[in-house]
């Protein structure tokens, strides 16, 4: 039987929520499904905490031939599942397995930190940008009015020209 790691809808209109399932892959998006590895709700804020995997039953189905759907393998890499799984497949030990995904945890939470911090440099550079542009727009509509008196003056210019 050809399985799949997929997505199940479940939850009302306009607030969707997923469970994460083993289901045969010619069956419908939501029907009866073999087993059930985790839930994902896309509506909370906190993208590390709105989702769960059972990642030991997770890896025991893709050792047995599951495929992976594309949403459920970004929850797989964001957990690091993904990178485990990849790992496992090379044949590496359990102790080289571990020893990498600790890194990979550690490097993660320092790409986060990071992102954090540009994104609040970025909200600082934008308030600056907007602060410095109330203070010159009011100097151009001064330097703006002078401009508009030569432009005055040739203007009788061309009718002289034209008696």
């Amino acid at each position: 039987m050809a399985t799949k790691i997929r997505l199940k809808r479940i939850g009302r209109r306009n607030r969707p929520f997923y469970r994460l399932i083993i289901i045969d892959s010619r069956k419908r998006r939501d029907g009866l499904a073999i087993e059930q590895v985790g839930w994902y709700d896309p509506l909370k804020k906190d993208k590390d905490s709105n989702f769960s995997l059972k990642e030991d039953r997770i890896i025991a189905w893709l050792q047995l031939g599951a495929q992976v759907s594309d949403p459920v393998n970004k929850l797989m890499k964001r957990s690091g599942l993904a990178y485990r799984w990849h790992l496992m497949s090379q044949g590496l030990s359990h102790e080289d397995i571990e020893k990498a995904v600790a890194k990979w945890k550690e490097d993660r939470l320092e790409v986060l930190k990071n992102r954090k911090k540009a994104k609040l440099k970025k909200k600082e550079k934008i308030s600056a940008e907007k602060a410095a542009a109330k203070a010159p727009a009011e100097e151009p509509v001064a330097e703006e009015a002078p401009a508009e008196e030569p432009v005055a003056e040739e203007a009788p210019a061309e009718k002289d020209s034209d008696k």
